[in-house]
């Protein structure tokens, strides 16, 4: 479309929906982002929005979650959230823990492949039940059993529940839907889908709640859901909600999709081996929050896994004034797409845009390598930009670089199959098998 209508065009309203506007220009992105104001508006998930405000608004009305809420609702729900999810000390808290998570994983791995070392066809399942697993500990402060057995009741169901909801959040927000006129089966499915999924995380809730009572942590210790307690019950679930419902298939999406550059990348696996060596000088060596600081290749290896492998099509904001995009005055309040996902791809920006290059992310390189510090600041933000960036992003980075570094340092991992595909939903999740091949390292 982009080619047929430019960098900047409108897509109409339809069925309910508002005019849409498309950008694919980075300057546009910098604009929006630095015209946002102080109170950003993020439109979108207008099924979740309308759940907590009309259907539960007993636990919703006071504490809406940082997803869907905007203006000062928004910005009182931001300023409990900040200091508790976005300070480095919340992330040492839960390394032991993510860890333990993902070393069970790999024990698994080895367990679930065939006589040719390569997994399942249906891995992706496993990595959500990593990833459901870990977002247990990190939201609900809870072991849910999904790792080790597909029969795990509640922890399966939660599963069960979050994958519907985002097929049919998909179903009815972006694809034609006449829901805004009348309460379609679809989205009256929906609505019990967040119930479900609502009365799961207040039950879990309720536990953490006794157990907390009966053994307190010290100050230094506190976990996200115990330091969200402390404010409002309300809070607490809102928040654990909103881990929850954008934590486990975008995590376990982005993951594989890095987990696939470097499988199709041996000698970069094996650059990032040698790094994680120096923490990891054996197979079961304890990981601490001390030891994962020093880890640039891991990092830059992600960020260049999420280049090539863009978790979604890119961010969106409404404009927060009148401003002036590709020479077209666009009046506040329309809602925009940043469509990054495609000029990742391009020359334009990144040079030698088909080679997995994580050394483009770290200063010193030889000068044949593109450097990303060249290319536009606003193209790669998978976590959002400002005040509105997502609120749970370093306890989400530290995930993704525990369960690599851990598969990395147990495996040698090979891709024997063709091209990695993306299918669209809410986010981009794989549609190929993930049968990768995963030899054990020797050291």
């Amino acid at each position: 479309m982009r080619d047929d209508f430019g960098p900047l065009f409108r897509l109409p309203a339809m069925l309910g929906r508002k005019d849409l506007l498309m950008s694919f220009a980075p300057e546009d992105f910098a604009k929006l982002y630095r015209t946002e104001g102080a109170w950003p508006l993020r439109n979108g998930f207008e099924t979740l929005a309308y759940y907590r405000r009309n259907v539960r608004p007993e636990i919703f009305a006071d504490a809406e979650g940082v997803v869907t809420a905007q203006g000062e609702a928004w910005y009182k729900m931001r300023t409990i959230a900040n200091p508790i999810m976005m300070q480095p000390k919340t992330v040492r808290v839960y390394v032991g823990d993510v860890d333990e998570i993902a070393r069970e994983f790999t024990t698994i791995m080895c367990k679930i492949r065939d006589d040719k070392y390569e997994l399942p066809a249906d891995f992706i399942r496993w990595m959500n039940r990593w990833a459901l697993e870990t977002m247990g500990v990190l939201a609900l402060e809870s072991r849910l059993g999904v790792l080790q057995s597909t029969d795990s009741g509640e922890g399966q169901k939660l599963l069960e529940t979050v994958d519907q909801i985002l097929k049919l959040t998909y179903q009815l927000e972006i694809l034609p839907s006449l829901w805004r006129y009348f309460k379609t089966p679809a989205f009256r499915k929906l609505m019990a889908k967040y119930d479900d999924l609502t009365d799961l995380v207040m039950a879990k809730i309720e536990e953490a709640i006794v157990k907390f009572e009966q053994n307190p942590s010290t100050e230094g210790n506190q976990s996200v859901l115990e330091k969200m307690l402390k404010i409002d019950k309300h809070t607490a679930v809102t928040m654990a909600l909103d881990m929850i419902f954008g934590g486990i298939e975008m995590t376990s999406a982005c993951t594989a999709g890095t987990l696939y550059c470097l499988a199709t990348h041996p000698e970069k696996q094996a650059k990032l081996r040698d790094e994680l060596r120096t923490i990891l000088p054996n197979k079961d060596s304890i990981m601490t929050a001390d030891s994962m600081r020093n880890l640039p290749y891991l990092r830059a290896c992600i960020k260049e896994g999420l280049r090539m492998i863009p978790p979604t099509v890119g961010s969106t904001r409404a404009t927060g004034r009148d401003i002036v995009l590709q020479g077209y005055r666009v009046p506040k309040g329309m809602d925009v797409i940043m469509c990054s996902m495609v000029l990742l791809r391009e020359e334009q920006y990144f040079g030698r845009i088909k080679e997995f290059l994580p050394e483009r992310w770290l200063s010193g390189q030889q000068a044949e390598i593109p450097s990303a510090k060249e290319t536009h600041p606003f193209l790669l933000l998978p976590f959002g930009f400002g005040s509105r960036s997502c609120v749970g992003k370093r306890l989400a980075m530290m995930e993704m670089e525990v369960a690599l570094a851990r598969i990395v340092r147990q495996f040698e991992v090979r891709w024997n199959y063709g091209e990695y595909k993306q299918r669209a939903t809410v986010i981009n999740l794989p549609d190929v098998p993930l049968r990768f091949e995963m030899k054990d390292v020797v050291d």
